[in-house]
């Protein structure tokens, strides 16, 4: 039999990358859809030889896009982890690299389509069941890639797209504070636990005898600290109602210090047991909104502006990530984040048909 061809997109949101697919072109049964994406992307294998996916966590990522069914939405949006190593697919966080794809990827396929200089595209977002508005620049009726936004993390510079959130908080673990907490003590270390997008532990990384300059491979070569990491993240997985998190990933853990760069603190983030060389979009907003909170850990090495209307940026081991939030009466009641996108490639990924023959199976 000859190969199952999918029509597929590549394309980079932020810093990650990313296959996005419409839902209509994929199994609708969860494990043959899964069987369909491990295969495609070339997983279980580290290098991801055999399909493609880059070999690594921030490049195995796949977006499953609907024209929505929902008043207040145009599209809703599955995000998928293809984990690498494993024979498995994760769609227990959200990504806001990958969403910054969406919004192109709908107007590409025609999902909706361009209306004036910037086109709002409404995200229902599946996994966390929340909306976001990615602001799409659609000069002349069509996607604009190119433009002089930089963002730390991917090399040039592409169009500005802008990315509203109205109310992430809880978006996983079902309250901003999921342990009831601000502040908890884990084995003698003292935690936030925290969720505004995405499920985070922060720790200050003096309290591990670190500075939170080292760099990702000093990091990554320490193996008693992530197995210290570790035995914390599946302690906190139930208190953050997350349940048994040994095959999951998230929470993700982030060690934070002091700034070095004129930000409002410093990070190195595990995602969850490699170390991020940057840090992810809704790990960067659970970190941002830490810094506002009275006793957590990152207030306590913070530095933060006054006003209602803030943008914090969020430094990390090869630049910064900068987090828009308004908040009212003391609470955060909204944030946003530039991020940028590049289509980089059209076509029709091809998987082997004893896995799937096409929509005809289905």
């Amino acid at each position: 039999m000859p190969q199952t061809r999918i029509p597929c997109m590549l394309i980079r949101g932020g810093t990650s990358k990313g296959a996005f697919f419409l839902a209509a072109d994929l199994p609708e049964e969860r494990d043959q859809r899964d069987r369909v994406l491990l295969a495609a992307l070339g997983s279980p294998d580290r290098r991801q030889i055999d399909g493609i996916g880059g070999g690594d966590s921030l490049t195995s990522k796949v977006a499953i896009v609907r024209p929505s069914q929902r008043p207040d939405a145009d599209v809703d949006y599955l995000f998928a982890q293809v984990v690498v190593d494993e024979p498995r697919v994760d769609y227990g966080q959200n990504c806001g690299n990958i969403l910054a794809g969406v919004g192109p990827f709908a107007i590409e396929r025609g999902l909706i389509g361009a209306s004036g200089p910037v086109t709002p595209v409404r995200i229902f977002m599946e996994n966390t069941g929340q909306l976001a508005v990615a602001h799409v620049p659609t000069p002349d009726g069509q996607v604009e890639y190119a433009g002089d936004a930089r963002i730390d993390g991917v090399p040039g510079s592409a169009a500005s797209l802008v990315i509203e959130f109205a109310d992430i908080a809880g978006s996983s673990c079902g309250a901003l504070l999921p342990t009831g907490a601000v502040r908890d003590e884990i084995g003698g270390i003292a935690v936030t636990c925290i969720d505004n997008g995405m499920p985070v532990v922060l720790i200050k990384a003096a309290d591990l005898g670190l500075t939170g300059e080292e760099s990702p491979a000093q990091l990554d070569a320490d193996t008693d600290l992530k197995d210290r990491l570790e035995a914390i993240r599946l302690q906190v997985g139930p208190r953050m109602h997350l349940g048994d998190v040994r095959e999951r990933s998230v929470p993700k853990l982030s060690l934070i210090a002091a700034p070095k760069a004129g930000g409002a603190l410093a990070t190195r983030t595990f995602i969850p047991h490699r170390c991020h060389t940057a840090i992810g979009v809704f790990g960067a907003v659970s970190v941002a909104t830490a810094c506002l909170l009275e006793g957590s850990v990152a207030a306590e090495v913070a530095e933060v502006p006054s006003g209602e209307h803030l943008r914090l940026s969020v430094e990390h081991p090869t630049g910064e990530f900068t987090v828009e939030i308004r908040r009212a009466g003391g609470q955060v009641v909204g944030c946003g984040l530039v991020r940028t996108a590049r289509l980089l490639f059209e076509g029709k990924v091809q998987i082997p048909s004893d896995i799937w023959r096409g929509p005809l199976e289905s």
